[in-house]
């Protein structure tokens, strides 16, 4: 496509290369390309289960990460909680027969979700803060409740004139009772990293948040900071990014055209979490812990999460210390036979990459030397979730790769059946050594596959559109990493996807 003046002028405002601009509209009319699976990742086939017995093996290795300050932790936070509060969206009637004491026959799940919330609000832990925000306006929660005039209450959690819930996003949400407090699920993670820290350490976290809420991100943290460093004996280095406009993509309208606003001018869309892998890589990080902002619990109950973190960790430490040593040796000494037997050994027994003795010195360096990522995977318990499995690049390779659902085509009968079979999912979990064999950060850029885009159709303003994502954080964009698959236990998951779970005894202080 020929670009207007015009156009290459706010292209180049954003740091769009035209170029790459040209390329998602081709990927919008071609249409994506699905993943091709072989088979599913199982134990014993590409998900290990750490047994008992070498979990002192690991803690050893976690601790003398921790020791030489390796660790920072990596939150994407710029989700909005809109979606949670899905369940409390009803019509008028709906709200109207919630005022009836007993439902009656035959009560819609609309109106059962309502009247759990009305029953069960004490509950939650924005409970004090619903109640002082009506207060100052003189309205009564209690008498609301006893009315039970949901539409009011609602109002005051979700809208600007109370609360503001549904327009904020998920991190800096009430989620859990505390004695000092309640906290957001923004807050349970520094503690959480300070737990894992231990005591006298410097913590470091990065959140990925969007621009409109950074200052409440900076503001929620200097409130806390003294309390959370008092209470866990440690210094807090937060930082934070947003994702760039660079990222940004272009969408189709019905005409297959490039979206254009009532100026005529291109309209441009957040790239998706795939985006995030640029934020990552000005990171410049050494080992870098990875998971989703609402997969938290209140202290009492985050023995599994530290557990789990540790083991991780130890088991990517482990694992570089043996690739970092053959990079090494391979720099040193790239024709000795016995250093490219052990190359070729770690690759096909440790990575089960292809690899053949027949691979030149720098076939065999070019395999090894990537960034790794060690993924925690749960078993199937019905959590949404892409899942772990061996994919078929378009090189001939077979990888174990993360795949969504919406990177495979159901349509096709084997693909469909090898989705069908998957055994474990994806709870992002992850931990990520970005650094290589010399301590210099890798560039992840050139890990990417920039294939993997993911097409969707949305709806807006009446008028059908093609938008497109960037390769997933954790799928296409670190798709030329290695990547290990862990089992981990389901108490290691607890994610917050509607406002009832934070009903469930893990969110329970």
């Amino acid at each position: 496509m020929n670009f207007s003046t015009e156009d290459l002028q706010q292209l180049e405002a954003l740091e769009i290369e035209p170029s790459k601009a040209a390329r998602q509209l081709a990927w919008l009319r071609r249409g994506q390309l699905d993943i091709t699976l072989e088979r599913c990742c199982t134990v014993d086939d590409g998900i290990t289960q750490l047994q008992p017995e070498s979990h002192a093996y690991l803690y050893k290795a976690f601790d003398s990460a921790i020791a030489a300050g390796r660790l920072r932790r990596f939150v994407p936070a710029s989700g909005a909680a809109s979606r949670m509060f899905s369940p409390l969206h009803a019509e008028r009637g709906v709200f109207d027969a919630c005022r009836a004491v007993e439902p009656l026959t035959g009560a819609s799940q609309a109106e059962l979700n309502l009247r759990r919330f009305l029953d069960e609000i004490e509950a939650f832990a924005f409970y004090p803060d619903l109640n002082n925000a009506m207060a100052e306006d003189d309205q009564d929660l209690q008498q609301a409740l006893a009315d039970r005039d949901l539409p009011l209450i609602v109002r005051y959690l979700l809208e600007p004139c109370g609360l503001s819930y549904s327009r904020l996003p998920k991190g800096l949400l009430a989620f859990h009772a505390a004695v000092d407090g309640s906290r957001t699920p923004f807050i349970e993670h520094l503690a959480e990293a300070a737990l894992l820290n231990g005591l006298d350490g410097v913590v470091r976290l990065h959140f990925t948040v969007s621009a409109e809420h950074l200052e409440l991100f900076k503001a929620q943290f200097a409130a806390w900071q003294e309390t959370l460093a008092a209470a866990y004996g440690c210094h807090f280095e937060v930082s934070y990014s947003t994702q760039k406009a660079s990222t940004d993509t272009l969408a189709l309208d019905a005409k297959d055209q490039p979206l254009r606003d009532s100026e005529d001018r291109l309209v441009l869309r957040p790239g998706g979490h795939g985006a995030l892998i640029k934020n990552l890589n000005d990171l410049s990080g050494d080992i870098v812990l990875i998971r989703n902002i609402d997969n938290v619990v209140p202290d009492v109950h985050k023995d599994a999460n530290l557990t789990w973190a540790k083991l991780l960790t130890g088991y990517l430490v482990t694992l570089q210390e043996e690739q970092h040593a053959l990079l090494k040796a391979l720099h040193d000494h790239p024709e000795d036979p016995m250093t490219r037997e052990l190359a070729v050994c770690f690759l096909g027994d440790r990575l089960q990459l292809d690899v053949s003795l027949s691979d030149d010195s720098q076939t065999l360096l070019d395999k090894l030397d990537r960034p790794v990522r060690v993924c925690g995977m749960v078993p199937n318990s019905g959590e949404p979730g892409g899942g772990p499995f061996w994919v078929r690049g378009s090189d001939g390779r077979v990888t174990r790769q993360i795949v969504e659902g919406a990177q495979i085509d159901k349509s096709d009968p084997e693909q469909a059946k090898i989705l069908a079979g998957s055994t474990h999912f994806n709870p992002v979990d992850m931990v990520c050594g970005v650094s290589d064999w010399r301590g210099r950060p890798y560039d992840l850029n050139r890990f990417v596959d920039e294939d993997a885009v993911i097409i969707t159709s949305k709806r807006m303003e009446g008028q059908e559109l093609k938008v497109l994502e960037l390769p997933g954080l954790w799928n296409g964009a670190m798709a030329g990493w290695h990547t290990l698959f862990v089992e981990i236990p389901p108490e290691a998951f607890n994610p917050v996807k509607t406002v009832f779970d934070l009903l469930r005894p893990a969110h329970q202080a």
